[in-house]
């Protein structure tokens, strides 16, 4: 009769249990010693030995010539337990037996001293899994129990067994088993079995076992039917969609390619290939990636290693970390829906088409990409393809910016004002007040600062008739990104006197952005070329005005004002 290759390899000695050798040693020493505690506690993960080690340790105690610690296997304490006939080792499923009434019946039968063997040994699986009565129940004999008994419990959440069982018992924790470990001891398992198992293939089984060799075992099994066990015929019997065809459909969501990226989940849906599968690889690859990102040159042996390394790299110097978190972070939302739905298909089609778009999925870590882009794009003078305006919004904007400095630099010139001004003016003069105000004989400092600057602004219209031309030239030789925030008025102001042509620009994040001396070379080259003299170019921030300090005395004249509202 066939045996599944994880009962049939099960260790039956310390000695043979694969990566727990901080426990094996401890607890061989033990027996050796005849140190032993009456409870221990084993805690780890699915499939990382801890039964196992439970039943080693039930033979090492009753066996009659141990060896080391190890259980001999040949005395007549040994058999009886491998064959499970001993009615002295008792083991228990808490999952469904986890009443008070089944911890009472325990206790009452555990004072009894064993008939055969040299002490009674309970092992209860999932102890987490009992009532707070059970546990209650248990506590009294855990904690003074009779000589000839000894208590192994098993759990793989802690955090769901009380303090009070804790304080009790020796706790030993179960670690994962290396991936590199797990692919090793399958090839000398297959090549026991007689299966053709190549490393590609060990490799990726030792990958979708995280860390668990019965897990291992177990899809080794699955795949034993093959006649060779490679790559491609893993993917094909465990429904993955192989190194490849992952990669292939992360450049499509990278690339923005929805429609791409459906055809090619089409196909891998039409090869049986599961949507959930598909989706949690999409998400292993992206996890690879960040991994090489954050924690240079090679993840920190992080990585699970299924994918091709040069194109792990490859995504991690062309994508921000931000980029990578918003797509995960999508990714597993989708993926926690799609258990709960009726028509996976059909949700993981809408979870690529999301993860190709970037206005729906406008996370913090997105938005958080896209303004590191456009910050970089701003300093560097680059843009990237789809920052890039069409010619038409182009000319658009620039006439824009025409019209708006138009109206400022013909506003400061010496030149005579148009009619249309003139005609808002005196629109706007109205006599609101019985008598007439005197005026203020003198000046405040905001005033003259502005009669000066005026008056600069003035110079700079004789010595420019057509600073518009210029304005126009200078920006033409910028990168179009930059070109609406140095032609706003509100930002920026452009003066020309005596050959240096000044830029004064808002402070902040504007300045930082626009002045570069590169950029002041070429347009000032420009400028030189247009005017035939030599002009240099200067950027400077814009001084925030502040407004002059107001007196009592000044106020007072509108005492007897009458104000119409």
């Amino acid at each position: 009769m066939y045996q599944a290759l994880y009962r049939k390899w099960r260790p039956k000695t310390f000695d043979e249990v694969i990566g727990q050798k901080h426990i094996t040693d401890t607890l061989k020493n033990q027996v050796a010693s005849g140190r032993l505690s009456h409870a221990y506690l084993f805690i780890g993960s699915r499939g990382t030995g801890k039964t196992t080690c439970a039943r080693i340790l039930a033979r090492a105690v009753n066996c009659a010539h141990p060896a080391d610690g190890d259980p001999c296997g040949e005395c007549p304490a040994c058999r009886s337990i491998l064959e499970g006939s001993a009615p002295e080792i008792v083991e228990i499923d808490a999952a469904s037996n986890n009443g008070v009434d089944d911890v009472r019946a325990l206790r009452d039968e555990a004072i009894y001293s064993p008939a055969v063997l040299k002490k009674r040994v309970y092992i209860i699986d999932e102890v987490h899994m009992l009532s707070k009565a059970a546990f209650n129940a248990l506590l009294k004999i855990l904690e003074e129990p009779p000589e000839h008994l000894l208590f192994i419990l098993a759990t793989t959440e802690l955090n769901k067994v009380p303090a009070t069982i804790l304080s009790r018992c020796q706790r030993y924790n179960f670690k994962r088993i290396p991936g590199a470990v797990i692919s090793e001891y399958l090839l000398h398992v297959a090549q026991e079995e007689g299966l053709k198992l190549s490393k590609g293939a060990a490799d990726i089984l030792a990958h979708m076992a995280e860390g668990g060799m019965r897990d291992a075992l177990s899809l080794l099994d699955q795949c034993s039917s093959g006649e060779v066990i490679d790559e491609e015929y893993v993917y094909s019997a465990l429904g993955l969609a192989g190194n490849v065809r992952i990669i292939g459909l992360a450049e499509d969501i990278f690339d923005r390619k929805a429609s791409s990226a459906v055809r090619s989940f089409n196909e891998l849906w039409m090869d049986g290939k599961d949507p959930v599968s598909v989706l949690a690889e999409i998400r292993s690859l992206l996890r690879d990636v960040l991994l090489l990102k954050v924690v240079p040159p090679d993840g920190g042996g992080l990585a699970s290693g299924s994918f091709d390394p040069a194109s792990v790299r490859r995504f991690a110097i062309e994508h921000s970390t931000e980029e990578l978190l918003g797509l995960m972070q999508t990714l597993e939302e989708h993926e926690v829906s799609l258990h709960q739905s009726s028509d996976p298909k059909t949700g993981a089609e809408l979870s690529l088409i999301t993860l190709c778009d970037d206005g729906a999925k406008d996370s913090l870590y997105t938005l958080k990409d896209r303004l590191g882009k456009l910050e970089k794009a701003l300093k560097e003078g680059v843009v990237s393809p789809k920052q890039v305006p069409d010619p038409e919004e182009e000319s658009a904007e620039e006439n824009h910016a025409e019209a708006l400095q138009e109206s400022q630099v013909d506003g400061s010139s010496q030149e005579e004002s148009p009619d249309w001004i003139e005609e808002e003016e005196e629109d706007s003069v109205t006599e609101p007040y019985e008598e007439e105000i005197p005026e203020k004989p003198e000046h405040s400092a905001a005033s003259e600062r502005r009669e000066e600057e005026t008056q600069r602004e003035a110079g700079a219209a004789e010595d420019s008739p057509d600073m518009r031309e210029i304005i126009r030239i200078g920006a033409s030789v910028l990168p179009v990104g930059k070109r609406p925030l140095i032609t706003d008025p509100a930002t920026s102001s452009w003066i020309l006197e005596n050959g240096i042509l000044r830029i004064l620009v808002e402070p902040g994040f504007t300045y930082k952005a626009l002045s570069n001396a590169e950029d002041a070379k070429k347009i000032g080259a420009a400028v030189t070329s247009f005017l035939g003299r030599e002009i240099r170019v200067i950027f400077s921030e814009k001084q925030e005005e502040k407004h002059p300090i107001r007196d009592l005395n000044e106020l007072r004249q509108f005492e007897n004002v009458e104000f119409i509202g």
